[in-house]
């Protein structure tokens, strides 16, 4: 058996189809695409506005507003502090605990810039309570914002419901959709999302390219550039597009648009397969996070009395993770699992499994005898 890889929250491969599209912009169309005055940059911008469509149409919003960026991480920053320097009034946010760094460490950045964050703590199953959402509010709140899915332990939240009480308070809202987008239906319109980030390598897509969806009307939303220099991107995005990258996140919005029902169906199936050959095999496994509001490809389980670094380090064809790639290198407990209740203890115990489009059961088969195994073996050695 080769090596395996399962976090796919991490990091995806990138998808055959999706290189193809990018090569031809690595090799002869090589244009910048804010050159107006040739061939060679009309088949660059050409090339940008289709890219523009595609990212739009994933998430039923126009073109016009769609502002390509580095990532996930450069849209949440233009998103919140944007919104925040636009802002000459009111100074509260709101978020919650079990936020990507992205978001927690602009809050503290902001925090330190005069505005106040109240960050809000999610049940044992990692789903917000709206009713202590709408406590929170005040009436100088202009932001929340909340991540759709749980790049840890996958557990979707009520966008839907959220979108509605920010609608009703004026309150802008935003949504990092870096783990959602592509892989469970987004619509804007109905949604009520005036700001959403998205990165193209969580999505078989290039690293190095995001976007942010910034709503043009109804409310028409107002947002400062961070990045200045050129005026690129309607003044939002300062700089030189990166044009096959941005070919190659509409490449990857399309495909992920045109088989999401049957991929999510299919990663179901291999994620409850694992679950249900470790729980049959491995005593008082815990799994964290709600399993109906979850990501498909999604799995996070305890497995006490054996720590995860340890079995990582037994498994050395099967690429794992034990939280965020963000923090992967720290040694204190997860901030998500420890929002739930988990302690220190079932936390350094904890495993997260990413399964990703091109993951067979072949492979799942193969992880869930690997893991049985490694885990018993450790707790013999543990007792």
């Amino acid at each position: 058996m080769n090596k395996i890889y399962l976090d796919n929250q991490a990091t995806t491969q990138l998808d055959p189809t999706v290189l193809d599209a990018m090569m031809p912009y690595l090799t002869h169309k090589f244009g910048n695409a804010a050159s107006r005055s040739h061939a060679f940059g009309w088949e660059a911008e050409e090339a940008v506005d289709i890219a523009r469509e595609q990212v739009a149409d994933l998430i039923e919003a126009s073109p016009q507003e769609i502002i390509f960026t580095s990532g996930a991480t450069e849209s949440i920053n233009l998103a919140l502090k944007g919104s925040a320097h636009s802002n000459t009034t009111n100074k509260h946010i709101i978020t919650y605990e079990t936020e990507h760094k992205a978001v927690l460490d602009i809050c503290d950045f902001l925090q330190n810039s005069g505005f106040e964050v109240t960050y809000l703590s999610i049940k044992k199953d990692g789903l917000i309570d709206l009713d202590v959402l709408k406590k929170a509010i005040r009436e100088d709140t202009f932001l929340i914002s909340v991540l759709h899915a749980n790049n840890e332990i996958g557990v979707i939240q009520p966008i839907a419901e959220i979108g509605k009480i920010c609608k009703t308070h004026n309150i802008i809202f935003h949504v990092d959709a870096a783990q959602s987008v592509g892989k469970i239906p987004i619509d804007v319109e109905k949604l009520n999302i005036h700001l959403l980030s998205l990165s193209a390598h969580k999505i078989y897509g290039p690293k190095g390219c995001g976007a942010l969806y910034i709503r043009r009307k109804n409310p028409r939303i107002e947002i400062d550039a961070i990045i200045h220099g050129g005026g690129h991107e309607k003044g939002f995005r300062s700089g030189t597009l990166a044009v096959h990258n941005i070919v190659g996140l509409g490449k990857a919005c399309e495909i992920s648009q045109q088989f999401m029902d049957e991929e999510s169906t299919r990663l179901a199936s291999l994620r409850d397969k694992l679950l249900n050959g470790l729980e049959s095999e491995i005593p008082n496994l815990i799994i964290n996070g709600n399993m109906t509001h979850r990501l498909a490809g999604n799995l996070n389980v305890s497995f006490p009395s054996a720590k995860s670094d340890s079995i990582m380090m037994s498994m050395r064809d099967i690429a794992l993770s034990s939280g965020s790639a963000c923090t992967s290198a720290s040694i204190q407990p997860s901030h998500v699992l420890k929002a739930l209740g988990l302690t220190k203890e079932q936390s350094h115990a904890s495993i997260r499994f990413g399964i990703g489009r091109f993951n067979t059961e072949t492979e799942i088969k193969y992880t869930i005898q690997k893991v049985v195994n490694t885990v018993n073996r450790i707790r013999k050695v543990a007792v």
